[in-house]
């Protein structure tokens, strides 16, 4: 019986790393296969006009650098809206905002989260189309004409930009780590979105027909998974355009990383329980399969399994007086990851130019973060109001 948890333990946590990656591959393959696409019919793309809205709170050190970003933006700018939400702010933000007479600020004095100012600004726009973005992250100047392009597709209610964490060999654990862990997040958002529709979309740069938007709970703390999944929910297409890339610099270093995933895990606690229908295959589909696959074990159940396989594996191979060859090369194995998560950990700060032995550490930070965002959110700790992660 343990070897038979053992071994069902390793499959969960391959399937969720490697295995789903492989499998969404192959079902796309074989559409590609089977499915004869005609020709395309060429046709002028005529850009809509859109709102860009930032949600910021103390934001004045990084005001100006994000505006000029946002003017060196390609998109026609008689198209183009900017609307700032800056509720809370006391360091200045919407005075600095003040000398930029294209953008709309809107502010209160009270701060209430971001999920919050999201519902409140939504209000004021009035464009079919709204591209959300955070204050700290940098757009390649045709990012949204990027993310229009799907919106031609009647179906296509979302559409997610590719986050990319910008880093150097001196780059500290975290940063390698992030980087390496959003390269592959981007390739399962590619398959999942070409073999019918993405999962949902990041903050950093995401579009949605505005008239699709529902206000989301203010308690909510990963507001942009929920905006999207919501829009999945209506029956609509969420496409990933790698093409939009939003650039956004590593965290400062380990500590400050895991402070953000404690946050983000605290809020996949938070879906799950608030959300459990999606789990239901039976009424939603594919959007249920991807849930489960791509969040649902990486939120929930890998974090318990990679303990336990450890201990499972130290036990059966001392009951077996280490005879069994398989359970002590698995073993073996364990021990290497483990070294390198410590490795990693040592190394922290430091220029290393073989930067893949820092994902093993990346990962033990994930999942303990999901230890903790659990804890956190069963003793209520969890606030939509938080301190923001520093960056490099």
């Amino acid at each position: 019986m343990l070897k038979l948890i053992f071994w069902i333990l390793i499959f969960l946590v391959f399937y969720t790393y490697l295995g789903y990656g492989i499998l969404l591959l192959f079902l796309n393959t074989i559409k590609k296969f089977l499915k004869r696409h005609p020709a395309d019919e060429k046709s002028l793309f005529e850009p809509p006009e859109v709102t860009l809205l930032v949600a910021a709170w103390n934001e004045r050190s990084i005001v100006n650098q994000k505006m000029q970003n946002t003017r060196n933006l390609t998109y026609p700018k008689d198209r183009l809206k900017i609307v700032w939400i800056t509720d809370g702010s006391s360091d200045g933000t919407p005075e600095v905002l003040g000398n930029y007479k294209e953008v709309k600020v809107l502010h209160q004095p009270e701060r209430q989260g971001k999920t919050a100012a999201l519902n409140r600004a939504l209000k004021f726009i009035d464009t079919p189309f709204v591209v959300f973005s955070d204050a700290n992250t940098i757009l390649r100047p045709d990012s949204i004409m990027r993310l229009m392009e799907p919106f031609s597709d009647e179906r296509v209610g979302c559409v997610a930009g590719e986050k990319r964490i910008t880093r150097n060999y001196a780059d500290v654990a975290a940063g390698a780590g992030e980087g390496t862990y959003w390269r592959y997040e981007a390739w399962l958002k590619i398959q999942e979105s070409k073999y019918s529709s993405a999962l949902a979309a990041a903050g950093e740069l995401y579009a949605i027909r505005t008239s699709l938007f529902k206000p989301v709970n203010p308690d909510s703390i990963i507001d942009d998974f929920i905006i999207s999944m919501d829009i999945a929910r209506q029956g609509y297409l969420i496409k990933y355009q790698p093409l939009a890339i939003a650039e956004e610099t590593s965290s400062l270093n380990i500590k400050e990383e895991l402070k953000r995933k404690v946050r983000i895990a605290s809020g996949a606690v938070q879906t799950v329980f608030r959300y459990p229908f999606l789990l239901n295959i039976f009424r939603h589909g594919f959007l249920s399969f991807e849930f489960i696959s791509h969040k649902f074990l990486r939120w929930m159940i890998v974090p318990l399994a990679i303990p336990l396989i450890l201990v499972l594996n130290v036990i059966i191979c001392l009951s077996t007086n280490f005879t069994e060859h398989l359970y002590t090369t698995v073993l073996a194995l364990q021990s290497i990851f483990y070294i390198f998560v410590v490795i990693g950990l040592l190394l922290e700060g430091k220029p290393v130019r073989l930067q893949f032995i820092f994902l093993p550490s990346y990962l033990a930070i994930v999942n303990y973060a999901q230890y903790a965002g659990f804890i956190r959110y069963l003793r209520k700790k969890h606030n939509v109001i938080w301190e923001k992660a520093r960056r490099v």
